[in-house]
């Protein structure tokens, strides 16, 4: 991975409500984070553990770089829309900023 920080976000979905959560994220919030993010380093469902849970994961060349693009996002007038659509199918959003380690011997491997 290339990216100095990741935007590790796990949101908790009302039970039964996973199929609204994906379509509304899909049609209102992905076009808005493309446009402002870029790509997610990686998108998932819980199957095993904690279930109804959406975990994504955001990749940025530093804070500086997270903060400004999460402000674009923030003050983007459609994403009002995506906020109001899921205001009663998320139970629960946890967010943190991770950052990699560099292992040697997973250089090694590679």
């Amino acid at each position: 991975m290339d990216k100095a920080i990741v935007d590790h976000r796990i949101y908790t979905i009302r039970p039964r409500c996973m199929a609204a959560f994906l379509e509304a994220f899909d049609t209102l919030a992905m076009p808005i984070l493309l446009r402002h993010l870029g790509p997610p380093l990686a998108f998932y469902v819980s199957s095993i553990g904690p279930l109804n849970q959406v975990v994504h994961l955001w990749g940025y060349d530093s804070l500086d770089d997270f903060e400004k693009r999460s402000a674009a996002r923030d003050a983007d007038p459609d994403f009002a829309a995506y906020l109001h659509a899921t205001r009663d199918l998320v139970v629960a959003q946890e967010t943190r900023i991770v950052r990699p380690v560099q292992f040697k011997a997973l250089k090694r491997s590679l």
